[in-house]
């Protein structure tokens, strides 16, 4: 056979979930069909087969919040510095894929190329934004407060715990990056609900954590019916917060509900513009304040926490 009658078979990728570092396919061994969206605005339909996206579980669910919890101590106690390094890194490697990321976002939104490219980059950007605030929010939402007597009274911001992440449906890369970044430059740990309808920048993104230094766990990044894995994180125990960004109307208020159970810190979902600049909203919300009083002059050198 000659060189011009052969024919090269492309190679397809296989998407996986991203857990605790790793890259599982689900536990059920289901799948679902991803394809193109039909429109300049990623209306819905029966667009061009993409790739089959794994179908999470409840078990995947569950999964990636004990990889979630396992990796929260490290990450939280990391210092800020640190991880203004590390996000900055993935924006790095995103950099290297950018190409990528462009093709996956213009079939996932059904945007040009040109267009894609916008967002890839306001992603890539985001990262840096992000990092650099890393070491700067705990000065602008904590420092020393005034109180009648001999004391010091300092608040200083921790992280929430494990955030479960439910991310945009219109916005499969740049809605992404702002629910993730800011979760994880505060020191929280994340379960990530890709969009339904377009996962695949999502379950790309896991890839590009994984050799960016991100420690295993602080992402973890499931794919499926938003509703079906949403509905046990939402009541899971050792979920501590939960972003309703990419939650409907009506799955919102069940979530809700469904979260109040453990006190989980919830944040309802809004009209948002990806685009815009993100503000310090996203960090402020899953952070908790924890205020310290120390006595000064001849108390002695003792203090207590509260």
């Amino acid at each position: 056979m000659s060189a011009a009658e052969q024919t090269r078979l492309s190679v397809f990728k296989t998407y996986k979930l991203y857990v605790g570092g790793k890259f599982p396919r689900s536990e059920s061994g289901r799948v679902y069909e991803v394809t193109t969206a039909t429109s300049a605005a990623g209306a819905a339909g029966k667009g061009k087969w993409l790739a089959n996206a794994p179908l999470s579980s409840r078990k995947d669910a569950r999964d990636a919040v004990v990889a979630a919890r396992k990796a929260f101590g490290a990450w939280s106690g990391a210092t800020a510095y640190n991880r203004g390094q590390i996000l900055y890194r993935v924006a790095e490697m995103l950099e290297g894929r950018r190409d990528q990321f462009v093709r996956e976002v213009a079939d996932a939104e059904g945007l040009s190329k040109s267009k894609a490219a916008a967002v890839v980059d306001a992603a890539i950007d985001r990262w840096v934004w992000y990092a650099g605030w890393t070491d700067k929010i705990g000065q602008v939402v904590g420092g020393a407060n005034p109180v009648a007597g001999p004391f010091f009274n300092l608040s200083t911001p921790e992280p929430t715990g494990v955030v479960t992440v439910l991310a945009p449906q219109d916005s499969s890369f740049l809605g992404l990056v702002s629910v993730i970044a800011p979760a994880i430059a505060t020191g929280n740990t994340t379960v990530v609900i890709a969009s339904e309808k377009a996962p695949l920048p999502a379950l790309s993104l896991g890839e590009v954590l994984a050799t960016s230094d991100l420690p295993g766990g602080v992402v973890n990044v499931l794919s499926g019916r938003t509703a079906e894995i949403a509905a046990p994180l939402a009541a899971h125990q050792d979920v501590n917060a939960i972003d309703l960004t990419g939650a409907g109307e009506q799955l919102a208020k069940e979530l809700e509900v469904a979260a109040a159970d453990n006190l989980k810190r919830v944040l309802r979902p809004r009209a948002e513009d990806w685009s815009a600049d993100p503000g310090t909203h996203r960090m402020t919300a899953l952070l908790e304040t924890k205020t310290v009083w120390h006595p000064t002059g001849s108390l002695g050198a003792s203090g207590s926490a509260y």
